[in-house]
């Protein structure tokens, strides 16, 4: 099952991802990081496998994405990701999903992370 089959569908048309769901490495699905650099090194830290494209910069990657394959938004608190799932919703994007709670969540569940 893949992970946006596991994934519980949101309002706004993306899927809601919860990190206990999420197996690394990160195989059949594309993670972006959408924080800021100093964010994505920061504290937190950030999953392995996931490339950052800050939220401004968001527009500019996705036209290279296929609007096929399964895309995982991740944030420090699943805000600014869901926002982007959602605009990757309507541009067309089958399959964006976004992680519940963000990087904060993440950590909480004890997951790993990158500095």
């Amino acid at each position: 099952m893949s992970l946006y089959e596991k994934a519980r569908p949101n309002p706004a048309g993306y899927r809601d991802v919860s990190a206990a769901d999420v197996k690394l490495p990160a195989q059949g699905f594309r993670l972006i990081d959408v924080r800021e650099p100093h964010e994505y090194v920061g504290e937190l830290g950030h999953i392995a496998g996931a490339t950052l494209i800050p939220m401004a910069t968001v527009g500019q990657h996705a036209p290279s994405w296929n609007k096929d394959e399964e895309i995982l938004c991740v944030c420090k608190s699943g805000g600014r990701s869901g926002n982007i799932a959602a605009a990757l919703t309507q541009a067309g994007f089958k399959k964006a999903m976004n992680l519940t709670g963000g990087m904060l969540g993440w950590n909480a569940a004890g997951l790993p992370v990158e500095k």
